[in-house]
């Protein structure tokens, strides 16, 4: 497991994951600033709380110039399935080996219950020209979007 944490500046780590509908997504070939948050676990309620602001903030995102990709253990099947119960209008990905989230460093151990496991830590990063802008750790759900126009200063 990788114990380092990005933070502003340092290279982001390049990756290629398979979407919702099957195709490979490689990130060194999207322009622009990307935001990509890490999740736990599609249609649970804080993952949905959070996809759906995303979703209900996209077209403001856009214009910023942002994509969004939402980055999951899931299996694509499962995130499909999600996407379109939601209506979710961006890309989620499928990081079934952990290997994204370990270089990210939000796959960790977690608590709940008194129990402990390993899990993705919900957490966002922002990306521009190969760097990491910004690099927030154990975000929360709920008012997410609006956090980061606050920390973005939008």
């Amino acid at each position: 497991m990788n114990e380092q944490l990005l933070s502003a500046g340092d290279k982001a780590p390049a990756f290629k994951l398979i979407n919702q509908d099957g195709v490979e997504v490689d990130s060194t070939k999207i322009d622009g600033k990307v935001i990509v948050y890490f999740y736990p676990a599609a249609s649970t309620p804080g993952c949905t709380k959070q996809a759906c602001d995303f979703r209900d903030n996209l077209g403001s995102l856009k214009k910023l110039g942002f994509t969004i990709l939402g980055i999951s253990p899931d299996k694509p099947g499962k995130l499909k399935k999600f996407a379109e119960k939601e209506g979710l209008n961006f890309e989620l990905l499928s990081d079934e080996n952990t290997e994204v989230q370990q270089e990210f460093g939000v796959w960790g151990k977690k608590s709940m219950y008194g129990k402990e496991y390993m899990g993705t830590i919900r957490s966002t990063f922002v990306l521009e020209g190969g760097k990491v802008t910004h690099a927030f750790y154990n975000v929360k759900a709920a008012g997410h979007v609006d956090f980061l126009r606050g920390e973005l200063g939008l």
